[in-house]
Formats: C-alpha cells, structure tokens, sequence
C-alpha cells in the first residue's frame, strides 16, 4: 500500500494559513458578537461562532493531514461549503434574518469572498492528495 500523501504538504500549507486566519478572525468577530449584544442577533452571532469552531476543525484537521484526520478534514470542509452556500443564499433571499452579517453572510462578502472559494480548494485538495489503492499510478 502506498503511504499516504499529507494535506499540509506543499501548496497545502497555503491552504492551512488561510483557514488559520480565517479561523482566529471567525473567533474574533464571534467572540465580539457575542459578548457584547447576543440578544439583538443571536441567529447571526451563534452562527458566527459554529462558523469559527468548524474552521479551527478544518485547519487542524488540514495541517494534521492523514489517517483520521482527513476524515476530520472532509466532514469539516464539507460543513463549511454547506453552509456558506445555504446562509449566503438565505442572508440575499431573507436578509431580515441576518439583522447583522456573519462569516458566510452574502457568501462571505465581508471577508472579499474567501468563504465561498475556500471550501471548494479545499475539498479539491482533499481530493488531490487521497491514499491511492496499491498498483494505482498516482
């Protein structure tokens, strides 16, 4: 069987930056949110901080990069393109229900669009680096 390839290996740990600061600024924003007015948004705020908790898994899981890690990491990325898909659509469709905006609010336009692109390289990388079944070329 061939050893398997690390998620963090090469442009991986481009890919790892990225969700580490997009996990610290998730963190910061919630945090902030939270603990100042929770009662005026608490939708948008506690979305805020489940956004924040899977892009520390996601990193994590990403600078780990094997075994069940990667498992981690694909339940993670997953979550993360789910999710700014269905509250970027729901945040333009009902934007009463984003009385303030969140990570994946618009589609991430607050953080220049990062939320929406992410998910996609990452699962593109996830794909690109799987353990490849012996005798198959890689």
């Amino acid at each position: 069987m061939s050893p398997e390839r690390s998620t963090a290996s090469g442009p991986g740990r481009v890919l790892v930056l990225v969700y580490a600061v997009l996990a610290v600024a998730a963190t910061a924003r919630s945090a902030v949110q939270i603990s100042r007015d929770l009662a005026a948004a608490p939708l948008a705020y506690l979305l805020s901080g489940f956004a924040a908790l899977v892009y520390h898994a996601a990193t994590l899981a990403l600078a780990r990069g094997t075994g069940r890690w990667r498992v981690l990491a694909w339940c993670a990325v997953g979550i993360e393109a789910a999710g700014v898909l269905a509250v970027g659509a729901l945040s333009v469709a009902r934007p009463e229900l984003f009385a303030e905006a969140t990570v994946w609010s618009r589609f991430g336009a607050g953080y220049g669009y990062v939320p929406l692109v992410l998910p996609f390289l990452g699962l593109g990388w996830l794909a690109r680096t799987r353990p490849t079944a012996p005798g198959v070329p890689q």
